[in-house]
């Protein structure tokens, strides 16, 4: 149960962070489809969404790494990961998924 919750709980902060840093931004994306990210021996937990965006449609995972930054992970309709981001902090989720999205 205690572990649930934390993966709920971090996937909920990465949210709320991505909004503080753009209340439009997950609309513009076109995301849909979120789910929280269970805890592994590289990650604390996450957040992956589903994107629609102009250059990127797929999915983008949002990791949180043991050393408190984030890996992000965009991975197109084939399941195949084509591009990944990593060491970015809160305040840099929005750019980067920004800049990979081409806006």
């Amino acid at each position: 149960m205690e572990t649930t919750t934390r993966t709920m709980e971090i996937a909920q902060t990465i949210l709320e962070q991505i909004n503080y840093g753009d209340r439009s931004a997950l609309m513009a994306w076109g995301a849909t489809s979120f789910s929280a990210i269970s805890q592994t021996d590289e990650y604390q937990g996450g957040l992956v969404f589903q994107v629609n965006g102009l250059t990127h449609q797929g999915w983008v995972k949002v990791c949180l790494r043991w050393a408190d930054d984030y890996t992000i992970i965009f991975i197109d309709k084939n399941r195949k990961v084509v591009k990944t981001f990593e060491r970015a902090y809160f305040d840099m989720l929005v750019p980067v998924i920004d800049w990979i999205e081409g806006k």
